[in-house]
């Protein structure tokens, strides 16, 4: 039997990792980086640690049982069961795709000084893009996705360079928590960062995505592609972990030191300008348009991941995606029409993916703690123990923030 490389398995994570540093993230980081400086990134990196677990339990699930989550859900569960928990599910990629669709939106506004609406249109050929890229191939997809990661981590590393942050500063909030500037905002910002961290598209996403590397490997085989693709995992998150990290440390050292409060993401665009140059800017906007393109190409994917054991059927792939962003982008021009705010939006969207949340993470963990499903290839207990110390942790924060909401 021919040995694949191991590269032939890299790819499916980085797909997942936009949604770690998808426009919803900006603001949030942008606003912690302004208000209280490095002081919340250790924020950062725990939310980045427990996304890396649940990808992980994802991606084994995947590559274990040979299906993904949404057609597990469909096959183990069935009648209303099955209809009630991938409905939540749909009702999810569409909540995730506004918010992603938005961002492109508000970065075609910001560079092509065009008036939000039609940016709002114009966003409909990022589903066109992966609709033509799959014709030659998932291979294809991944690596237009990873060039998308890779133009959002260089525009940050030129920020960072032009923003000259205090790296001292920024070693040491990484990793230590700094409890004296934890005020009710603080909290509700650090919620805020852990609570939106992992999402229900991720995933189905990753779950399904692994299968593009699945033969008819024997376990052996098997063995080694649960290695391979845990290395991608550590090493598409870790990526996006650091692309987070930037946005608020690039917002500290420009805004937070200025003593000037950044709300929302055209805010910081416009501010850029005038303090750092057209160049900050520029660039600001540019890596927020490739996030918001990687996002929702990524986000329309697991739409039709979800659709096709919703509707018991496979479906028309160039159908589902177009119906998905227009069913999407119709209330969200409306809302717009009537003055609604993209921020206002994106908060929307963000509740709605709080309430689907538990749907998603509980039947994840119960499918990969299934001694009869996952067989020797079951986590280990310490990692069930922590996985679910840590659904129930998100689960908490978001229902505390659909309370607060």
């Amino acid at each position: 039997m021919l040995r694949r490389p191991f590269w032939f398995y890299l790819g499916p994570a980085f797909l997942v990792s936009v949604g770690y540093m998808d426009p919803g993230n900006w603001a949030t980081s942008l606003e912690a980086g302004s208000r209280y400086g490095y002081a919340l990134l250790w924020v950062i990196t725990l939310a980045s640690a427990i996304a890396i677990l649940m990808q992980l339990l994802a991606a084994r699930l995947g590559v274990v049982t040979g299906q993904d989550l949404a057609q597990l859900i469909a096959t183990r569960y069935k009648g209303w069961r099955a209809r009630g928990l991938l409905s939540t599910a749909v009702l999810a990629m569409m909540a995730t795709d506004l918010a992603e669709f938005l961002g492109v939106a508000v970065a075609l506004n910001l560079l092509l000084d065009i008036p939000l609406v039609l940016a709002i249109f114009l966003t409909v050929f990022d589903v066109l893009l992966i609709l033509w890229l799959e014709r030659f191939g998932f291979r294809w997809v991944e690596m237009t996705i990873i060039a998308f990661v890779a133009t959002i981590g260089l525009g940050y590393v030129v920020e960072l360079w032009i923003v000259q942050p205090d790296w001292t500063d920024v070693a040491v909030n990484w990793f230590v928590p700094n409890a004296q500037v934890f005020d009710n905002t603080a909290l509700f910002i650090a919620l805020g960062i852990i609570g939106a961290t992992v999402m229900p598209h991720n995933i189905f996403l990753h779950s399904s995505q692994v299968l593009t590397r699945m033969s008819d490997e024997g376990d052996h085989d098997r063995r080694r592609i649960l290695k391979l693709m845990r290395w991608d995992t550590v090493g598409a998150l870790t990526a996006a972990w650091l692309v987070n990290s930037a946005i608020l440390i690039t917002a500290a050292a420009a805004f937070h030191e200025k003593g000037l409060l950044i709300t929302d993401i055209d805010q910081a665009y416009v501010t850029l300008g005038p303090l750092f140059g057209e160049a900050a800017a520029l660039t600001f906007g540019f890596a927020l348009l490739a996030s918001g393109i990687a996002s929702s190409t990524t986000a329309t994917m697991a739409g039709q991941i979800v659709f096709e054991p919703f509707l018991g059927r496979k479906v028309n792939v160039a159908k589902v995606r177009l119906w998905l962003r227009l069913a999407t982008m119709i209330p969200a021009v409306i809302a717009i029409l009537l003055t609604a705010k993209p921020l206002s939006l994106l908060v929307l969207s963000q509740v709605i993916l709080s309430m689907q949340l538990p749907f998603t993470l509980v039947p994840l963990i119960l499918f990969v703690s299934s001694r009869s499903l996952m067989g020797e290839f079951r986590p280990p207990q310490w990692q069930l123990n922590l996985a679910w110390a840590c659904a129930l942790l998100i689960i908490a924060l978001n229902l505390w923030f659909l309370g607060a909401a």
